[in-house]
């Protein structure tokens, strides 16, 4: 399952160059990824990001980033729209990258977006692990997610960009709550901690997922390191696609059903 960050998409004036949709299905295809995941960000909105996902309904969905905490209200009014008309699977919070870091997700001000999640169903990614960026990184220490599941129990919780230096911790809030998962986002495979192989090895076999963070780690470096590491076909499997599909896409394939019903 690949995850494409939304800054990829915004043009001349990013650190990327623009993608064009044969150029990265052709990529998706020579590495066997079925299945993108695109950023669009309610701050920046892409176009680009919602005609791939127009164009190719069964290759591409959806993640929203750019919730205004400080201003729930018509922020996630807006949010709920998205979720209403576009094949988004997921939202996101960088507890690191926002507030100058000083809000960790135990903080009320998050309360409303669990809540809204929670009541549509959505699922909620946020950062946990040091940031690389030089800003406060304490606030995604995975250890604040602990109140957050348990005040939260309806809530579908996934750590991103791996844990470090806390993967004992993440893998801990795991093995704890049903309701929480880890996505190795932006993680070279091949560097990922013993500890984390051996959980998808054992108890962890239904809770870690692939991803990617392309264009800064591709297709032709992440996906040949996952197939490398050292896991049964099932459990590869399971982290590759399956985890993925089960704990993002199934809600949505229900809602899309549910609203097509409706329209008819």
């Amino acid at each position: 399952m690949l995850k494409v960050r939304d800054d990829y998409f915004k043009g001349p004036a990013s650190l990327y160059s623009q993608v064009e949709l044969g150029e990265l299905t052709d990529e998706m295809d020579e590495h066997g990824v079925e299945k993108a995941v695109l950023m669009y960000s309610m701050a920046k909105p892409s176009k680009t990001a919602v005609e791939f996902a127009e164009k190719c309904p069964d290759r591409f969905s959806l993640a929203i980033n750019g919730v205004d905490l400080l201003h729930p209200v018509s922020s996630l009014r807006e949010l709920e729209a998205l979720v209403a008309s576009l094949p988004v699977v997921y939202t996101t919070a960088g507890p690191s990258f926002w507030g100058d870091g000083q809000y960790p997700p135990t903080d009320a001000v998050y309360y409303p977006l669990y809540y809204k999640c929670a009541e549509l169903g959505l699922p909620l990614c946020m950062n946990t692990g040091l940031p690389g960026p030089p800003i406060p990184g304490e606030v995604q220490n995975p250890i604040y997610l602990d109140r957050v599941c348990y005040r939260f129990p309806e809530l579908r919780l996934c750590m991103i960009h791996g844990a470090d230096p806390w993967w004992d911790t993440a893998i801990r809030l795991l093995m704890k709550y049903e309701n929480l998962r880890l996505m190795t986002s932006a993680w070279s495979p091949k560097r990922l901690p013993d500890s984390l192989i051996h959980f998808m090895r054992t108890r962890g076999r239904n809770k870690i997922i692939f991803g990617s963070d392309w264009p800064v780690l591709r297709m032709s470096r992440v996906v040949p390191e996952a197939l490398a590491l050292d896991l049964p076909h099932d459990v590869l499997e399971n982290y590759l696609y399956n985890n993925a599909d089960e704990f993002f896409f199934a809600d949505r394939s229900a809602r899309d059903r549910a609203r097509r019903s409706q329209e008819s």
